[in-house]
């Protein structure tokens, strides 16, 4: 699954670096429609999630991975075909639902395959992910520098091969004991018994909506630090590129390690504090870097970067561990799908909150890192008498890879 995490997320970095340059001058779009075509097909994504999570609960999770992949090479390999509007809008779409569900089933798959080690092996995947996602932009970067539709269609067609390889690779993936399944043919099973309905959980709900605050980090580095640094005076715009570069090297070289501060879910729970303070040091740093000369500026940019790359960090740690957790085992997939909807949803409300703070200026990322490390105090709060029941969440298995 690593493999596949390296070749997978290599595609999406090739993809992502020429997505809007590729709508803009290959199909022609306009500012207005590729923004439009961008949030629409983000949206029917989101169903996505839940989606993913409720059919793994049913069918053999490598089988639905196989079948994600082989949409998601489809609808890139589409996007070659047209420039009709429509349908770019369609295909988009169908890739964006088939993203989200992918990416909840491989947390399912860690789930079910690394038992107690989950946390680990999920750092571990999130490292290689982080890796291949840089090669795809450098690789991207190589074949931007020619400027030509060709270079455009090549890198499209290669994320579209990735997905294609990635389903060839889950072929050879074992597939995890289900607990849902097991349940469902256990022959001491109650036949009346139903698997818990995430929809009907008011405390996986609350703590959903709390995730969705919580990964407001991303939106930091995708929009918020390059927005800021182009409407500030002081920094040079140059610093955009070199604190994406440093959020990835920290994220390869500190993940795994800061993984093990939340192996278990007491640890992962007790991770929330510090992580309270990263968010509300990230904002105060950020607030700071208004003032000064292009020294300070760029010092107080770097370490809000840094602060608020380890919050990523800790908040992953974090979520991978109480997300299942909190999730019955004979649920797990339907759960976690609901909990995809957290990421999915702060695509969409993640501009809107780090355009709020730039323009507010100061003050607003002042707001921006201390609510966020408030949300984090309340989701301590709110898991704590769930977790004080017996877990149910893992069976205590591995499946090796062959």
């Amino acid at each position: 699954m690593l493999a596949i995490a390296l070749v997978d997320r290599t595609g999406s970095g090739l993809w992502a670096s020429v997505s809007v340059l590729y709508f803009t001058y290959v199909s022609g779009l306009s500012v207005a429609e590729v923004g439009t075509l961008a949030a629409v097909s983000g949206a029917i994504g989101i169903a996505g999630a839940p989606l993913g999570g409720r059919i793994a609960d049913r069918l053999p999770i490598t089988r639905v991975l196989i079948a994600l992949q082989l949409v998601r090479a489809l609808a890139s390999f589409a996007l070659l075909t047209t420039h009709d509007y429509a349908l770019l809008l369609a295909y988009s779409a169908v890739g964006s639902l088939g993203d989200r569900a992918a990416n909840v089933l491989t947390k399912l798959y860690a789930t079910r395959v690394a038992g107690p080690d989950r946390v680990r092996y999920q750092a571990v995947n999130r490292t290689v992910a982080n890796a291949g996602w840089a090669l795809g932009g450098l690789a991207a970067a190589a074949a931007l520098a020619l400027g030509t539709t060709t270079a455009y269609r090549w890198l499209l067609a290669g994320d579209a091969l990735s997905f294609g390889a990635a389903a060839l690779l889950t072929l050879r993936c074992g597939e995890p004991p289900s607990p849902s399944r097991i349940a469902a043919t256990s022959k001491d099973a109650a036949p009346t018994t139903r698997p818990a309905n995430p929809w009907r959980d008011r405390t996986y709900l609350a703590y959903v909506a709390t995730e969705t605050v919580l990964s407001l980090d991303d939106a930091v580095f995708k929009i918020g630090l390059s927005l800021w640094i182009a409407h500030t005076n002081h920094a040079p715009h140059g610093l955009v590129a070199l604190l994406l570069v440093l959020n990835s090297v920290m994220v390869v070289a500190f993940q795994v390690p800061l993984a093990r501060f939340g192996a278990t879910t007491a640890a992962a729970r007790t991770l929330l504090i510090p992580l309270a303070g990263a968010f509300a040091l990230g904002g105060i740093t950020m607030a700071l870097s208004a003032g000064g000369g292009a020294f300070t500026t760029t010092l107080f940019l770097t370490a809000s970067a840094i602060a608020f790359t380890l919050a990523e960090m800790l908040r992953a740690t974090v979520s991978w561990e109480l997300s299942v957790a909190l999730a019955p085992g004979t649920s797990q997939g339907a759960y976690l799908g609901v909990h995809g909807l957290a990421q999915s949803v702060q695509r969409s409300l993640g501009p809107l909150a780090v355009t709020a703070a730039i323009a507010t200026g100061p003050i607003g990322w002042t707001a921006f890192g201390a609510t966020i490390a408030a949300t984090c105090v309340i989701q301590h709060r709110l898991v704590r008498e769930r977790l004080q029941r017996p877990p149910l969440s893992v069976l205590p298995v591995t499946v090796s890879e062959y």
